[in-house]
């Protein structure tokens, strides 16, 4: 039983074969809330290691270590029958795996879920996340996010019509298909406590993609118009927008009429709010172009500052457009406590709270194999065979870890 106040998901051993985002994403978040988490990368290590500058003094990628904290690192060849008993040896007691290889890759290995894994494990939860699913016309097939905001619609309402449709500038397929996997994982997990059993689940790029489109795709399906470019404007909401201010570009998110009465009162503009073509959403919608002018030009002699604390307090939402560098060093950020300090690794806090079973975000991210040696001390492996799997091509973290340690057994 986990100690009163321990992590929400102390206990739990996941094993972790995915590279790149979604994956390690969603491994992170249940790191951070108590799970074991063995990343086993392949020989050339995660791609994400080498997707810089920048990098750390180790020669990480930041892209590699936002993702990978309180996570221990192995590396194994799953081609290689030694590696895929390691493999065997780590599932025995593990609750969850998550895989984002090809479709076929697992069955190839003849470590498929149906397969082979179901029966032998029948306890674990299989996460397999990829782009398309594996069957269907574009089944098996490579998926990548921004490929994916392109295939999916994402891109054709994102921009305006200077720019064209643009690639939102976050990966936001990526990271919204992490946080399905890690929802379909609790779920199983949930499931598995009523019923005793796991279950393969899924996640895939181009379903996630396709569900981010609300709610221009129910708009679509209830008028029949296509979907269009409005820049930062909302389809269905007015004033809803990227303003200019006197210092800087504000978003004023107005939503309903009494924002929009009070958003009037405040900026010196009393009686826009009783004017007949800006009295319900639906009219201001209809005179969108007139109204944004009226709002640019008052909002010309407001500061950026001033004018978006006091609408906020007014039950306005408004925010300045804030660079990354603002974003993180806003005072709220550090009421927050976004930001995850450890020695010389800074990352970004997983972003749910749990009060009775508070996550701690676990130590900075791995180097590469740098947990070999001790995860095959754990799984019995005794430092001749340790030596024999080093030898045999399976395990070749155990090199990349003696350079480091200075230490490699002799095979008998």
């Amino acid at each position: 039983m986990p100690q009163q106040g321990a992590s929400a998901l102390q206990g739990l051993k996941v094993v972790d074969l995915t590279r790149v985002l979604a994956g390690p994403l969603c491994t992170q978040i249940l790191a951070d809330h108590g799970a074991e988490v063995v990343k086993i990368e392949p020989p050339s290590g995660d791609e994400t290691r080498r997707l810089g500058p920048p990098f750390d003094t180790a020669g990480d990628a930041a892209y590699f270590t936002a993702l990978n904290r309180g996570k221990k690192a192995i590396s194994l060849d799953l081609s290689n029958p030694g590696a895929q008993e390691v493999l065997h040896r780590l599932l025995a007691d593990a609750d969850v795996l998550v895989e984002n290889f090809l479709p076929g890759t697992m069955e190839r290995w003849g470590l498929g879920y149906e397969q082979a894994l179901a029966a032998r494990y029948p306890r674990l939860v299989f996460c397999s996340i990829t782009g398309f699913g594996a069957d269907g016309p574009l089944g098996g097939l490579p998926g990548y996010d921004a490929v994916l905001q392109a295939l999916c619609g994402v891109m054709s309402v994102n921009g305006d019509a200077g720019s064209g449709a643009t690639r939102i500038g976050t990966p936001v397929v990526d990271h919204l298909t992490g946080y399905v996997a890690l929802s379909a994982i609790l779920m199983a997990l949930r499931a598995r406590d009523r019923d005793g059993v796991g279950q393969h689940v899924e996640a895939t790029l181009y379903d996630t993609a396709l569900s981010l489109l609300l709610p221009h795709a129910s708009n679509w399906m209830s008028s029949g118009d296509c979907p269009g470019l409005l820049g930062s404007a909302h389809p269905n909401i007015a004033p809803y927008d990227k303003f200019s201010a006197q210092d800087g570009a504000v978003f004023i998110g107005i939503l309903n009429d009494g924002q929009f009465h009070r958003f009037c009162h405040f900026v010196g503009l009393p009686g826009l709010a009783e004017d007949s073509r800006f009295c319900s959403n639906a009219r201001r919608l209809e005179n969108r172009s007139a109204l944004r002018d009226i709002i640019e030009t008052t909002l010309a002699q407001h500061p950026r500052g001033a004018l978006c604390e006091g609408l906020m307090r007014a039950g306005v939402p408004a925010a300045a457009v804030n660079s990354v560098p603002e974003a993180l060093a806003h005072p709220h950020a550090a009421h927050r406590q976004i930001l995850v300090q450890q020695g010389d690794y800074t990352g970004v806090r997983s972003p749910m709270r749990l009060f009775g079973t508070p996550g701690i975000p676990g130590a900075a991210p791995p180097r590469f194999a740098q947990d070999t040696r001790d995860v095959l001390d754990d799984l019995g492996y005794s430092p001749g065979e340790q030596a024999q799997l080093h030898h045999a091509g399976g395990v070749p973290g155990l090199a990349a870890q003696a350079r480091c340690q200075g230490r490699m057994a002799t095979p008998k």
